[in-house]
């Protein structure tokens, strides 16, 4: 479908760029997003000045999740009082990047402020149910997925609930309770329960599928399952991981590796990773993966080395791992023939916003060009003009092919464009690499 005069519009407007260039798939977020998934990082703000770490994050991943700025110490320390700063930070500079953000955690045992777990039930309720509200409606539009309660089971075989001050006062309710004030304050988001030791099928595992499947069977809402897979010679991957991803998203929810990290080194951490990313791929609603930081120094977990960058930003085995897997390529062997798909944003109205995508060809010419235009959901394109669309299952992800402007000489650019139905969520689409 084409709407008439909009590229006029769009070359008279003046245009922000919200993402960088990606060359051939040659990076995580682009080589995901050409599989219809985004490839995300946890993030610290008190990083983002450090010039290495921000030049990686933007120009390899695609989402981020902010590592401890929207958990409850942090933004409400006093009851009542709401601090977002340190978070604001983390979105903005996302929303600057065309990045999809996860929203973690809003209900959950640990890193709580003292006066949660002093309050009686009953104020112990409102407190909870008010928290939710601010910080969800505070962000609201701008979170692709929260995290709404974390954890809530214990580890080994019982598969009973996790002793809390929401569990121990508030009783089993509490979960359900947590999942319709979050659907209240953000309707478009959406809704996680995420957990870690559930990557295979065990009693864990088994009682938060039992509570999905209770909550699916009663309409309670919830969108999706995090699985955070933080995985080390004592709780290695899981020869059932793929399958029990699938088993939940048979239930009708999507999943997501939420914390992805992996301790070790050489060929068996990336013969993990690879492993990992292979069954997210192998299951139609395993929409995304989000490493658990960027480099080596910074993570949870620095002795074991678990993440794909080491302390100076190399990229090590995993990483090309990963990469691979994505069906990417670090480069080399394919030609000189390149280009690169940049983003940018026109026009915007109550509803909706126009989109440009200008595709370059690099140091030699081109004869055709593909890239892909991933939406957060529910945004629907209504329209499309100088190029070619397709669409993948989900109606997320468009993938754009020439329409007469395949040809480009060394250094030349053309365009595309199309308008996105916000629908109540205005987050750029992020933009694949461009291929040839």
């Amino acid at each position: 479908m084409v709407t008439l005069g909009m590229a006029g519009l769009l070359a008279t407007a003046g245009v922000t760029v919200l993402a960088g260039t990606a060359e051939a798939a040659s990076t995580l977020g682009s080589a995901a997003a050409g599989k219809g998934r985004y490839f995300g990082a946890a993030v610290a703000a008190n990083h983002l000045g450090e010039s290495p770490y921000a030049t990686t994050l933007d120009t390899e991943f695609s989402s981020v999740t902010p590592e401890n700025e929207m958990k409850w110490d942090a933004t409400e320390r006093t009851r009542g009082s709401f601090s977002f700063g340190s978070a604001d930070q983390i979105v903005s500079h996302a929303q600057s990047k065309g990045m999809k953000v996860r929203g973690h955690t809003l209900v959950w045992h640990s890193q709580l402020p003292s006066w949660v777990g002093g309050l009686g039930t009953a104020d112990l309720r409102t407190a909870m149910n008010n928290h939710i509200t601010q910080v969800m409606q505070h962000y609201k539009g701008k979170i692709h997925s929260w995290d709404v309660v974390n954890e809530a089971f214990q580890d080994g075989s019982s598969g009973a609930r996790r002793s809390s001050p929401f569990q121990d006062k508030l009783g089993n309710g509490f979960i359900e309770e947590a999942f319709r004030t979050a659907r209240a304050a953000d309707p478009a988001a959406k809704l996680c329960y995420n957990d870690y030791n559930t990557d295979g099928v065990n009693a864990k595992s088994n009682a938060v599928y039992n509570l999905v499947k209770d909550f699916k069977a009663r309409g309670v809402p919830i969108d999706c399952v995090g699985f955070q897979s933080h995985l080390n010679s004592a709780s290695p991957l899981p020869g059932d991981y793929r399958a029990n991803l699938q088993r939940f998203a048979d239930l009708g929810v999507d999943v997501q590796i939420t914390e992805l990290d992996i301790a070790g080194s050489g060929t068996a951490q990336a013969n993990s990773y690879s492993s990992v990313v292979q069954s997210c791929l192998a299951v139609s609603r395993c929409t995304g993966i989000t490493v658990w930081g960027v480099t080596d120094k910074y993570s949870w977990r620095a002795s074991s080395t678990p993440l794909l960058f080491d302390g100076n930003y190399a990229k090590k085995s995993a990483y090309t791992a990963v990469l691979n897997a994505l069906g990417g390529s670090s480069g080399g062997g394919g030609g000189s023939a390149t280009c690169t798909a940049t983003y940018s944003k026109a026009e915007e109205w109550s509803d909706r916003f126009n989109g440009k995508v200008t595709i370059t060809a690099g140091s030699s010419a081109i004869s055709s060009w593909t890239t892909t235009v991933t939406l957060t959901s529910p945004q629907k394109v209504s329209a499309t003009w100088n190029g070619t669309p397709s669409w993948d299952s989900s109606g997320n992800v468009m993938t754009m092919k020439p329409n007469g402007n395949g040809t480009l000489a060394a250094g030349a650019s053309t365009s595309f464009g199309f308008t996105v139905m916000k629908n109540g969520n205005s987050a750029a689409p992020v933009v694949g690499g461009c291929a040839v």
